[in-house]
């Protein structure tokens, strides 16, 4: 009996996966759907922690599919594909839902209605992508083929710290999963590739505060006082070059401001100014110490100027470091439906993802989606301009269908 249900899963396979398989025949039907569903994303980007709309969309889709959707406290939601053997644990496919205070500065029809914000990080596709994803696990679903069940993460405020992922986490959306597996946007990579690897894919990313506080006094007399903007100024340079030079080269650290507040009388010394920026590294273990030493090398450089300094330090994200077994499963689902040939070796960025928490939970895999034109420019990330191929939505959606179908076939989390 046993030989004879693997036999019958083998045989049903090519049907599911491939380019001529059920999944790839069930994205195609509703291509159509699934660019609009992103266009309207597009068209009424929301904020971290203000995704109403966007939720209302998540749980009108799943709805009309038969499924049955749970809203979270505030936005977001999550939703179950039943699979065919409910003592298995669940396969999870996570989407992120914030767009970014960035205007929009392209000019296509569907451009942000919202001023000042707009979806310049691509979770629209990601949104749709999972839909789609959704779209092809029922059919697979009610063709008997669909042996684990598989959860929809639909998250909030991935942008905006604390992130979403860690109040999901909170509210149980990882209770019976055993893998997660999630796609990002990448402007620099063709529409039609993938790119992967296992390990370290990106970087531990914190909010970093700074606080300088002195007397203040005249300009003319910097000697009677503390000359806070010079101290600021001392901070802004030196800190980041002390920490290069007190962890390991490799662990990739780096300190970066965006921000820079001190007075406002050209001839009055100010008694307190912040610096932010944003602390990240590709090491978890030097991520785990950065905060102490940051705080020790401030100490010491500000002693000369005889200010007071403060660092606030909030861990952010830790690196997302993908499981070499769902690397495996994921890159399977990638052969199927582009080949392998399309599968790409990536680099590790310093950029930051809050679906690190999850992993940090369960094993699991995030790849970078390409969405450029091939011989097209170039776009970036969180810049309003952001253009995206949107043959990338159904890609997306196929590759995490066929991800949760090979999850059994290649093997464990």
């Amino acid at each position: 009996m046993e030989q004879s249900e693997q036999a019958a899963g083998t045989a049903r396979q090519p049907s599911v996966l491939g380019p001529d398989g059920l999944i790839a025949r069930t994205i195609q039907e509703h291509a159509d759907d699934l660019r609009d569903v992103r266009r309207h994303l597009h068209r009424h980007p929301e904020l971290s922690h203000q995704e109403y709309g966007t939720t209302d969309v998540v749980v009108r889709r799943l709805s009309d599919l038969g499924l049955s959707p749970q809203r979270m406290r505030g936005t977001g939601a999550i939703c179950d594909i039943p699979g065919s053997d409910p003592d298995l644990p669940l396969v999870a496919l996570r989407a992120d839902m914030d767009a970014l205070g960035i205007p929009e500065l392209s000019t296509v029809s569907y451009r942000s209605t919202v001023e000042g914000v707009s979806h310049a990080c691509g979770h629209d596709v990601h949104v749709s992508a999972v839909l789609g994803a959704a779209t092809a696990l029922v059919r697979v679903a009610e063709a008997g083929a669909l042996r684990r069940g598989v959860r929809l993460i639909f998250q909030p405020s991935e942008e905006r710290h604390p992130c979403g992922a860690l109040e999901l986490i909170g509210q149980g959306v990882l209770e019976g999963v055993d893998s997660i597996f999630a796609l990002h946007c990448d402007p620099g990579v063709d529409v039609g590739h993938i790119g992967l690897k296992p390990g370290p894919i990106t970087s531990a990313t914190d909010p970093v505060t700074i606080h300088v506080r002195g007397a203040g006094g005249h300009t003319s007399r910097p000697h009677l006082t503390q000359d806070l903007v010079y101290a600021l100024g001392s901070i802004a340079t030196q800190l980041p070059a002390a920490l290069t030079r007190r962890m390991d080269p490799r662990s990739g650290v780096n300190l970066t401001w965006g921000s820079i507040h001190a007075g406002s009388a050209f001839n009055a010394i100010p008694s307190h100014g912040t610096l932010e920026g944003t602390l990240r590294c590709l090491d978890h273990d030097a991520w785990d110490r950065a905060e102490e030493l940051l705080e020790t090398v401030l100490a010491d450089l500000v002693r000369p100027w005889g200010v007071e300094a403060r660092v606030t330090h909030d861990r952010g994200v830790p690196p997302v470091s993908n499981s070499a077994s769902s690397v495996m499963v994921l890159g399977a689902a990638v052969a199927d439906v582009l080949g392998r040939e399309n599968l790409d070796p990536t680099a590790q960025s310093l950029g930051g993802e809050d679906f690190a928490w999850y992993l940090e939970k369960v094993p699991g895999a995030l790849a970078r989606l390409g969405t450029r034109t091939p011989g097209g420019r170039t776009y970036d990330l969180h810049m309003g301009d952001l253009m995206i191929d949107e043959r990338a939505i159904g890609i997306g959606a196929s590759v995490l269908a066929g991800a949760c179908v090979r999850r059994d076939l290649v093997g464990g989390p």
